[in-house]
Formats: structure tokens, C-alpha cells, sequence
């Protein structure tokens, strides 16, 4: 049951891929409480995944864009204002890529032509959507833009690979670019910590079954799931936080904040 949280907004929804992704949770959950948005996601992702039955679901057209591409990205936001009829009051930026990570090295063996393409895609491509934005000022006062991040970017997990440092960088340009787009254009930008998930791409990384159940033996509340991360990202994208910018949010059932929990200690 929605409550019309988001009713008369617009937006934009990036990489939606799967039912099993968080941008595809969202994207039901922005439509079920009032909002409309426009789909977009890198061509060779769209012949991946089913996002056709995504915006058939929600009524939402698809623009095909690559997030590492400029124009791309400018012609997205043009369509996007010119579809949707008006200005943008949401972004979700739900993409992230290590090729280091699909092709097997190790974060001591990195190929860095790898390297820069996954932080181009992963992190980069978070400024240069907001720039595409800023430029345009294709978004309303008190919009709010998220981008889905993990708690890599502040501890070590080995085998979250270079994708850690992406993350980091993830969310030092959303500080940094919150700042400009809240003096000047009184925007949001923030990010959601989220644990550990079982995505498509969160499942390419080395150990993961393993690491979502130490995560929710860690985790008082236990792990959040997609869907629990879908209905905290529209919070955000609410008048209900329109306060809150430049924010790195953890929504992970507390695993953050917590030393060892007794059940790790008994495992152990």
C-alpha cells in the first residue's frame, strides 16, 4: 500500500537490470507511491536483463544511455525533462562495475585499464550524471539524488576488490558536488551504505554467500534487503527529508556500528 509519498514527481532510474536489483525495487516502489520516471541503463545491460517488463509494470519509457558518456548522459537528461513534462525531482545512481573483479584479479595484481574502466563506470559516471544535471538545471528546488554505495569505501573486505575504491570515491563526489548542488540549486545528494545484497552484481563478488551470512549474523536488525533499501531511498527522494544532504546513510541493520555480535562469538 503506497501513501502518495512521491505523487507529481519525476525522475530518473538507473541500472535496472533484474527483479532481483535494488534500482528495479525502487522503481516499483516510486511508482506504487505516485511518482513517474523514465528507465535508463547501458545498452549491452538492457540485452542482459529485463527492464521492457520493468517499464511496462510502471508505465515508464526507456532511454538507453551509457553512464560514462557525456553526451549520452546530456541527451538522457533533454528527453528525460522533455517525456516526463518538466523538471527532475529524483535520480537513482544504481551502477557499479570491476572488471578486475570479473576477470578474476586479484586487488595486489590489478590491470589498470581495468582498473580505470570500472572506476569510470562506478564512480566517475556518479559526477557526470550530476553535471549533466547541473548544467541543464534540469533539476527542481528540493530534488534529491542517491547513489547506492557499501561500507568498503570506510573498512577492508578483500575480496570487494578495487570495486572498495570506487565506492570511496562514490562518496566523496557526492559531498562534494552535495555542496554545489544544495547552495545553488537547493538539491539533495546522498548516498545509502547498504549491506551486503543478493543482486546480480552483488553475487560476482569472490565469497559472497559467505560474507551475507556472517553480515547477518553481525547485524542486529539483520541484513537490509532490496526492498528495504527501495523503501528508504524514496524517504529520500521525499519532502519528508528535505533537509538531508551530503550524507553517507547506513542502511544496514546496524552492522556498522557493531564490534562482534554474541552470535559470531559462539560460531567462533
Amino acid at each position: 500500500m503506497g501513501y502518495n509519498l512521491l505523487k507529481g514527481k519525476r525522475g530518473i532510474i538507473f541500472g535496472a537490470l533484474d527483479e532481483n536489483s535494488i534500482a528495479w525495487k525502487t522503481a516499483q516502489t516510486v511508482h506504487d507511491e505516485g511518482g513517474t520516471f523514465v528507465l535508463t541503463n547501458a545498452p549491452i545491460a538492457m540485452r542482459m536483463g529485463q527492464i521492457d517488463e520493468l517499464a511496462k509494470k510502471t508505465g515508464s519509457e526507456i532511454i538507453p544511455a551509457d553512464a560514462t558518456s557525456v553526451e549520452d548522459l546530456d541527451n538522457l537528461v533533454a528527453k528525460s525533462v522533455e517525456i516526463l513534462g518538466g523538471k527532475i525531482d529524483f535520480v537513482l545512481h544504481s551502477i557499479g562495475m570491476s572488471v578486475n573483479v570479473r576477470k578474476g584479479r586479484a586487488y595486489t595484481d590489478e590491470k589498470y585499464d581495468f582498473t580505470a574502466k570500472g572506476w569510470d563506470v562506478s564512480a566517475l559516471s556518479f559526477h557526470k550524471v550530476m553535471q549533466s544535471l547541473y548544467k541543464a538545471d534540469a533539476m527542481n528546488e528540493w530534488g534529491s539524488i542517491v547513489a547506492l554505495t557499501y561500507m568498503a569505501a570506510q573498512r577492508t573486505f578483500p575480496d570487494y576488490n578495487d570495486m572498495a575504491d570506487n565506492k570511496a570515491y562514490l562518496e566523496s563526489v557526492a559531498r562534494s558536488f552535495g555542496y554545489f548542488f544544495g547552495k545553488e540549486k537547493k538539491v539533495r545528494v546522498n548516498t545509502i551504505s547498504q549491506s551486503p545484497t543478493a543482486t546480480t552484481a552483488g553475487q560476482g563478488v569472490k565469497g559472497f554467500d559467505g560474507f551475507i551470512s556472517y553480515a547477518e549474523k553481525m547485524s542486529p536488525l539483520g541484513n537490509a534487503t532490496a526492498q528495504d533499501c527501495a523503501d528508504y531511498t524514496v524517504t529520500l527522494f521525499s519532502d519528508l527529508t528535505k533537509k538531508v544532504t551530503m550524507q553517507n546513510l547506513f542502511h544496514d541493520g546496524g552492522f556498522s556500528n557493531t564490534g562482534v555480535s554474541q552470535e559470531v562469538i559462539e560460531k567462533f
